[in-house]
Formats: structure tokens, C-alpha cells, sequence
């Protein structure tokens, strides 16, 4: 029987480049991070790598080296651009352990494809790249990515295999990465030679309006996986692309994969893309936006349970909607969450604890699309170091914590000492992914995705973001781009 060894690395961010603080090195280093051998690959037994290492494993003579790799900053998605110096360290130790732990039949690249590093114009391109001139011509090379990556025919130049989730929120995570698994071992048994064709629509919408669960994205992921059902081998990959990383591969990308036949994967390439393209004005058209005073006000005779999503929210600490909500006397809303890390090290250091009087602002500051602090007067009801929870108003409760923190789960929301089950309302940050325990699960009623009174970033208006690297004409529907 041969034997395998296939190497595992990680190098995963959904960058933010509008934000001020860049991601450092010191933001992947955390307990836990970098990590390699089997903490690598236990690290995220629900996803990508978890699907991996399952199948992976249920081959005979398959050997699995974790490369110590950074998992995700402790910072999430509430960074900016990754700095060329966190970049240069942590790959050269990844490359430095293929070197030392090799030699390898196959790399399994647990990635995701909106990570942005200054002077680095591709970075997941880039890591397959250097992976390759370590490992050599013969070595087989898979990726796994999300759907919200900014990516383009460069990455197939060094690396083998893609698999994107084509659900959001990202349900087929796991499936992708028992994908990437079973695809490399047959590459490397010389069962299947990836022939791959890619295209770029020229797209760019915002991620608010790329819920799944609705058409016209619905059907786009059905329309892929008709493909991948009629045609055996068949692999589609549906980049939804992630406008608030300001790179030149942005926008839409379809990715087709076949086992040695070119023509099909150009054929089924070429349906996706303009099937993406008839429907260009419904993808940008299909989603109810209310602003924060009206959202807010029609929570208060919609039926509970309600979410109350500020899907703009990138820096985590915005207080538009907390505001309105104070405003306009909402009752029994927990607020999840409010960065503020400065006043939790000022409850710390005073010795505050549960019941003392609070009166102070919160949140605010971050940058223009943070807004100003707003003034909360109440009690301290839980105090742990990384997070803080005030009871205010009619039956309400803030929980602040040191990062921008997307509530997907009602359950999540116990790790505050909360009972979701005591609240009428939710007031979170998330776009679409909070769906997964709030709505497809059937705990609210009713969803209203709320936004400033402002075009900031993470609006859908792009057209007020500072972009420097991508065009913004060259994309539907801010200028008038030729796809033929």
C-alpha cells in the first residue's frame, strides 16, 4: 500500500481595508495560535478543515502533517489591511515546516480569498505560488475558500484544486473540505487530472445582499449544482466577492473544474457566468433595507422575536443603532455586541462588579462609520475580562466586548450569562450569517436589516468607499462594463 503524507496549512482572513488598524503579527498570536499537528487539525472540526481531516482519514495510507499555521486573528473581521511583515513571518515559518517535514504527495490550503496584504496584489495566489516552489512540479496542491473571496484564474496557476461553499450562510463548509480531501488523493492516485476554466463577471455587490436562502442567488446555487448533479467530476465554484477588500481581483468569479475535459469545464464556466449576468439587476435589487429610526420604530409592534440587523457595522463598536433604540424606548433588546475594548480594561481596573451603577458612554470613536459614543445609564449586570454586560431601560442589556463579535447563534449569546429567551428584540451586526440560528431555524419572526443614515463603509453604497486598487466603473452597477 503507499503511503501518503499530505500536508495541512492554514492562512485564512476576510480583510477590511477600509478600516485604520491594520492586521498584525501579534493579532494571529493568541493561546491556541499558531497552531500545528493535530491542534491544526482539530482546529474547526464544524468546517472546511474538519470535512478534510474526516475523509482524508478514511484513506488507507494516508498520513496528515500539520504545518504550524496562524488560525484567524483574534481581531475577526473588525481589521484592516494584514501587514506585509505578518504576512512574510507567518508564511515563511509555514514554508520553512514543508521544507522541514517533507517531502509531501499533497498540501491541503485551508484558505478563504478576501485576505488583503499591503504590496501583496493576490495573497492566496501568492501562498500557492511559494508552496509550490517548495514542494516541487509533482505535488498535488487543494484550497478550500469562501464564498466572499476576491479571486481569479491566478491561484489555478500553482495550485490544483479550489472548493468554495456556495451557501450563505455557509452551510456546505464541511462538504467542501470532504471535496478537497477525496479531489487531492485521487490527483495524487492519478485518477483525475483538473482541467479548469475561470471567468470573470464583472459584479460587485455588496455582501448584505447575498443571502441564498432567496432568489435570484438561490438560483444561481441551484444552477451550479445541476451542473455538479449532470455531470459527473464536475466542480463549480460561485465567488460572490467581497467589496470591502480593496484589491484588483474584486467582484464576481465563476470557477468550472473537470476531470480532463477543457471544453466542458469552458461550457459550464461560460452558462454560470452569463446566467450571473442576465440576472444583474435582481441580484442588487432584491433586498429590503429600512433605515435605523424606521427599523426600530417597526420593531416595536412587529411580532417577536425580531432582529434588528446593522449589517454595516465593520469596526464592531457603531452605535447607530444602540442609539435609536434609547431613542425610541425599545423594550426588552439585547444589544450584542458593542466593541468598546477601553472601557472594559476601565471596569477592570476600577474593580467594578455586577450591580454596581453605570453611567458612561460606549461604543463610538472607531472611525466616521462608528458614529459618537453614546451615553448608557444603567447597572454592571456581568463583568468576565473579556467582556462586560449593562442592564439599561425598559428591560434591556448591552453586552460589550473587546471586538467586533457576529451573534449567529441564539445559544452564543449564553456565553454572556444571557437568556435569549428573556428578550423580545436582538440588536446585532451581521449580514446575513446570523440567519443560520435566528431565522432558518424559525427562533425570530421577524428580520429587519437595518443600515446608518450614512453611506459609510459597509454600506451598500461602495460608491462613497475610497477605493484605490479596483475600479469601480469597471463593475455593474457603477459604471457600464462590456461582458459579452
Amino acid at each position: 500500500m503507499t503511503h501518503l503524507r499530505i500536508a495541512v496549512l492554514q492562512f485564512s482572513h476576510e480583510t477590511v481595508t477600509f478600516l485604520p488598524n491594520d492586521t498584525t503579527r501579534d493579532d494571529f498570536i493568541y493561546p491556541g495560535s499558531p497552531a500545528a499537528g493535530e491542534a491544526l487539525l482539530t482546529s474547526a472540526p464544524k468546517s472546511y478543515m474538519g470535512g478534510f481531516v474526516k475523509v482524508a482519514r478514511e484513506f488507507p495510507g494516508v498520513e496528515l502533517v500539520g504545518i504550524e499555521s496562524p488560525l484567524w486573528p483574534k481581531t475577526g473581521t473588525g481589521s484592516g489591511w494584514i501587514t506585509q511583515d505578518a504576512f512574510t513571518y507567518f508564511i515563511g515559518r509555514m514554508l520553512d515546516g514543508l521544507r522541514a517535514q517533507g517531502p509531501f504527495a499533497g498540501v491541503y490550503l485551508c484558505l478563504h480569498g478576501a485576505a488583503a496584504v499591503r504590496g501583496v496584489a493576490r495573497p492566496e495566489a501568492e501562498i500557492a505560488r511559494l508552496v509550490r516552489d517548495v514542494v516541487g512540479p509533482d505535488c498535488k496542491i487543494a484550497g478550500t475558500f469562501d464564498p466572499h473571496g476576491n479571486e481569479d484564474e491566478q491561484f489555478f496557476q500553482s495550485a490544483d484544486f479550489a472548493f468554495t461553499a456556495k451557501y450563505f450562510p455557509h452551510y456546505d463548509e464541511y462538504l467542501q473540505g470532504e471535496r478537497a480531501a477525496r479531489m487531492l488523493i485521487r490527483a495524487i492516485r492519478n485518477d483525475y487530472a483538473p482541467a479548469h476554466v475561470t471567468v470573470k463577471v464583472p459584479i460587485l455587490t455588496p455582501t448584505v445582499l447575498q443571502w441564498t436562502g432567496a432568489s435570484p442567488w438561490m438560483d444561481l446555487v441551484q444552477r451550479a449544482l445541476t451542473w455538479e448533479a449532470r455531470e459527473p467530476d464536475v466542480f463549480v465554484n460561485l465567488f460572490f466577492g467581497f467589496p470591502w477588500a480593496d484589491t484588483v481581483d474584486a467582484g464576481m468569479t465563476v470557477q468550472a473544474t473537470t476531470n480532463a475535459n477543457p471544453a466542458l469545464a469552458q461550457r459550464v464556466a461560460d452558462d454560470m457566468a452569463q446566467a450571473a449576468w442576465r440576472a444583474r439587476e435582481a441580484l442588487i435589487g432584491n433586498t429590503k433595507i429600512y433605515g435605523m429610526a424606521d427599523g426600530v420604530a417597526l420593531a416595536k409592534t412587529a411580532p417577536a422575536k425580531i432582529v434588528l440587523a446593522d449589517y454595516s457595522d465593520r469596526s464592531g463598536a457603531a452605535t447607530w443603532l444602540l442609539r435609536e433604540i434609547i431613542a425610541q424606548d425599545l423594550p426588552k433588546v439585547l444589544v450584542a455586541t458593542i466593541k468598546d475594548d477601553a472601557l472594559l480594561a476601565r471596569l477592570q481596573a476600577s474593580g467594578a462588579k455586577p450591580g454596581d451603577a453605570f453611567a458612561g458612554p460606549v461604543g463610538g470613536q472607531a472611525d466616521i462609520s462608528a458614529g459618537a459614543p453614546v451615553e448608557v445609564v444603567g447597572q454592571i449586570r456581568g463583568l468576565a475580562p473579556n467582556w462586560a454586560t449593562i442592564s439599561f431601560g425598559r428591560g434591556c442589556v448591552l453586552v460589550v466586548t473587546p471586538f467586533l463579535t457576529q451573534i449567529i447563534e441564539p445559544a452564543t449569546l449564553r456565553n454572556y450569562d444571557v437568556d435569549p429567551d428573556g428578550f423580545d428584540s436582538f440588536a446585532i451586526k451581521s449580514r446575513a450569517h446570523f440567519r443560520r440560528g435566528f431565522d432558518d431555524s424559525g427562533f425570530a419572526k421577524t428580520i429587519l436589516l437595518v443600515e446608518p443614515p450614512e453611506p459609510f463603509m459597509g454600506t451598500v453604497g461602495l460608491e462613497a468607499l475610497p477605493y484605490e486598487h479596483l475600479v469601480l466603473r469597471d463593475y455593474f452597477p457603477y459604471g457600464r462594463p462590456n461582458f459579452a
